[in-house]
């Protein structure tokens, strides 16, 4: 990239593809006094501006005159990633037969493909698909399309990676897999989906949690009647806790009858020798406690 000054002809050619002006893009181009894909200070051409701002013509235009459809900005990203940002799969696919590259990815590993899962945009995941995008690229982070599409609950989309074959346990590079944030983000419909397609139910995080334990954490009622329909470790997990150590930690009382009805036994004691019942009672959870105290009361009558 060209470290020199932005001239008046620059800054008005990004104007004119900013504002999607494909007849001003034609005069400025055919004055021969600017270059087609002159770079602003952080790398984006004008071509990038129009396909960010859904300008159809204008695209075609600077395509015709030209234009590289796989210049980068400084932060990796090319016109084809920010035509996926925003949904415009007509300007994708013109980008794409003027040989853009499906799979280039950003600084941080980001495809065109991740965008779209990340923004809800179905029928730009179906193209870029199509068109031969890597279902099982990562991030450098190890976020898959799977796990991002499973982070912001867009459950036709993660349909559609499964489709095409998607590895489904694949791990961020702190353990978490896209049943994992599913879970933690609340969307039962994603786990639903997610654990049908055969996702470990007890996949741990590198600190020890798994699924259910951040559901019952976090109070996700929904998500963790799905998790108990695959039979999860009720038990202490390598974080030395256990899910009812977090519900009840929490006070979430429905959670807590949801797994003390599954099994979670409240005398089940942690790595600290703490149990359900007495964590509840020291963080002043009295509903909890009384319920545990109870269940506890009826199985001691029982025995």
């Amino acid at each position: 990239m060209s470290m020199k000054k932005e001239s008046p002809w620059d800054v008005e050619l990004h104007l004119a593809a900013a504002h999607g002006d494909a007849k001003r893009l034609h005069i400025l181009l055919d004055s021969g006094r600017v270059h087609v894909d002159c770079k602003d200070k952080d790398g984006t051409t004008p071509l990038i501006l129009a396909a960010a701002g859904g300008h159809l013509e204008a695209v075609t235009e600077l395509l015709q005159q030209g234009a590289d459809p796989n210049a980068k900005r400084l932060t990796g990203t090319t016109a084809l990633f920010f035509a996926a940002q925003g949904g415009f799969m007509d300007i994708a696919n013109l980008l794409l037969e003027h040989e853009a590259l499906v799979d280039s990815c950003s600084m941080d590993g980001g495809t065109p493909l991740f965008v779209a899962c990340q923004y809800g945009h179905l029928d730009v995941v179906e193209g870029l698909l199509d068109k031969g995008a890597n279902p099982n690229a990562h991030m450098k982070d190890g976020a898959s399309a799977l796990f991002i599409a499973a982070q912001n609950g867009h459950v036709r989309i993660l349909e559609v990676l499964l489709e095409h074959n998607t590895r489904i346990d694949t791990i961020r590079t702190d353990g978490a897999t896209p049943l994992w944030i599913a879970a933690q983000m609340g969307h039962d419909h994603i786990v639903r989906q997610l654990l049908k397609a055969g996702a470990n139910v007890d996949a741990t995080r590198h600190d020890g949690a798994t699924p259910l334990f951040k559901a019952a954490h976090k109070g996700h009622t929904a998500v963790i009647g799905e998790l108990l329909k695959y039979r999860p470790s009720l038990g202490i997990l390598p974080n030395g806790e256990s899910a009812l150590h977090a519900a009840a930690l929490a006070g979430h009382m429905t959670v807590v009858r949801q797994l003390v009805g599954a099994g979670a036994d409240p005398l089940l004691v942690n790595q600290e020798g703490v149990t359900p019942l007495q964590l509840a009672v020291r963080h002043s959870q009295t509903q909890v406690a009384n319920y545990l105290k109870d269940k506890i009361r009826t199985r001691t009558a029982a025995c």
